[in-house]
């Protein structure tokens, strides 16, 4: 999927988002609920996406993306869902549990949940992934952040350009 198709996809998924937040909260066993809260999580996000455009390794790049991704996903799963009474239950993968409590993610979870793999790989030091494959994924997280943000009802915080990984910084003259 080219670059454009996917960047076409995550704005038209913007649009299409409910404004308001749900007044139910989804139970789930507390095993995979954060222990943070929603604003620390999105927090955390952020600043982990603005380690990974720091980075100089692909590898790194990729796996500090993808799990900025991850506290994002975590911050929906914060505000949305509370522990089910009972046993805590087994671990589960975050991107499931997203899936269950924002299904207007889903698409979102099923993409991030199929590079959990390379970013375990890239985490153990791996060759796995390359230059473009690790900016890529910080564009796609980027807009994940703002698709976030924007379903918690919250106003979106995008990167200033110069700080997107990729960007050419201004030149001096």
């Amino acid at each position: 999927m080219s670059r454009r198709t996917v960047d076409q996809r995550a704005a038209c998924s913007v649009s299409a988002l409910p404004r308001e937040r749900p007044d139910v909260r989804t139970a789930l066993p507390a095993a995979g609920l954060p222990r943070r809260s929603r604003d620390e999580l999105l927090l955390a996000a952020r600043h982990g996406l603005d380690e990974a455009s720091l980075a100089q390794l692909p590898g790194e790049r990729y796996a500090l993306a993808h799990l900025a991704a991850l506290r994002a996903a975590a911050a929906v799963l914060a505000d949305r869902a509370q522990a089910s009474p009972g046993h805590r239950g087994r671990p589960a993968s975050a991107w499931r549990l997203l899936a269950t409590v924002a299904p207007e993610l889903a698409e979102w979870a099923q993409f991030f949940a199929s590079g959990a793999a390379r970013r375990a790989a890239a985490e153990a030091g791996l060759p796995v992934v390359g230059t473009r494959d690790a900016d890529d994924l910080a564009r796609q997280v980027e807009i994940f952040l703002a698709v976030v943000e924007t379903t918690l009802g919250l106003p979106s915080q995008p990167a200033l350009p110069a700080m997107l990984v990729g960007s050419a910084s201004p030149s001096r003259g």
